[in-house]
């Protein structure tokens, strides 16, 4: 380390009053690494849920920040497959128990005790972290830090989506939404090639196409669930909106045995008939993000084919006004914070 202090941009209780707090720099326990922040995503929808004290298990102070990509500076006791100097990235998934049935089946991000940088410890709105070596994932010499901090959260939710679906390529996949989740969502889902639909408000064409979509649909003008039709139904309809509304209008628009699946979060209720549901036999169902083996195969994969995510830039210092410009609504895409490391 080039400094023995750890700049961390902190909340002393529920809010967003950012307060720059400098901390001494701490050794790695056993199984945990120390990891130099390059870059961390603000994630706003899941940093705002825990900042405002909301999310269960929340203490303040805390320090935000679930999108981190950096190199490993430590290791402590009893780490293995890590070296000193390796770039990863950590992202909502940060450990878990490995021994309930959750992790034993591969579904660790489901784990009681899982733990969520910045709930369980300090996010990465940070210099430096100390994280659980099990939380690491690889990040290939393609992608830069900053490209991979939002991969590690939105990335890895809208691609594990996709590849554990119904959806094989050449089918006819939908995604709903076209801001941080969704712009990232239609890249993948043309990649692993699907016959792409992307569906938002406005005309929002030329974005559309610009991401790979093949097909747009305006939903404050079009009836989805007609559209979709005559493409032949989608197998998939991956929705990344908050709007309850706008997702249960996609359910007629599926096909035989199509997917509805909830990747963007929100307290709004799906509104569904049972003949809708049984019908065609259709399904509807939340898919979370992904353990760390995920979110390496999902930066394998953007390195492979180029998908990227529209990235704006700010320095950790001016975490405040960055912060709002997302929780606002004028960053439309992801907004990276950058340490200067």
């Amino acid at each position: 380390m080039s400094t023995a202090i750890n700049r961390q941009m902190q909340l002393a209780g529920p809010g967003f009053d950012f307060r720059r707090v400098e901390q001494p720099v701490r050794e790695p326990g056993i199984g945990q690494v120390r990891v130099i922040v390059e870059a961390c995503g603000i994630c706003s929808h899941s940093d705002m849920l825990v900042g405002s004290g909301h999310y269960p298990g929340v203490t303040f102070p805390l320090t935000l920040g679930h999108e981190i990509a950096g190199r490993i500076d430590a290791l402590g006791p009893g780490v293995a497959g890590w070296s000193v100097g390796d770039r990863v990235a950590i992202g909502w998934y940060g450990g878990s128990c490995g021994h309930c049935d959750a992790c034993r089946t591969g579904d660790g991000v489901y784990c009681a005790e899982l733990q969520v940088p910045s709930v369980a410890y300090d996010g990465g709105y940070a210099d430096v972290v100390v994280v659980p070596a099990m939380s690491l994932a690889a990040v290939p010499d393609e992608i830069t830090a900053v490209e991979a901090a939002p991969l590690a959260c939105a990335g890895v939710t809208v691609f594990n989506a996709l590849r554990r679906s119904a959806a094989r390529p050449g089918d006819t996949v939908a995604v709903l939404g076209l801001g941080g989740l969704g712009h990232l969502g239609v890249q993948f889902a043309a990649k692993m090639g699907f016959e792409t639909v992307a569906i938002a408000r406005g005309d929002k064409t030329g974005l559309a196409r610009q991401l790979g979509a093949h097909h747009y649909i305006d939903n404050t003008t079009a009836d989805v669930a007609k559209e979709l039709r005559a493409l032949g139904g989608a197998t998939v309809v991956l929705s990344t909106t908050p709007s309850g509304e706008a997702a249960s209008a996609t359910i007629d628009g599926l096909g035989l045995r199509g997917e509805l699946v909830i990747a963007g979060i929100s307290m709004e209720k799906i509104e569904a008939s049972l003949f809708q549901l049984c019908h065609g036999s259709r399904r509807v169902y939340g898919h979370a993000s992904g353990i760390a083996v995920d979110t390496q195969d999902t930066l394998r994969f953007a390195a492979q084919t180029g998908v990227r995510a529209w990235i704006e830039e700010a320095p950790l210092d001016d975490v405040a006004a960055a912060f709002a410009k997302v929780t606002s609504g004028a960053a439309r895409f992801r907004v990276v914070l950058v340490t200067g490391n």
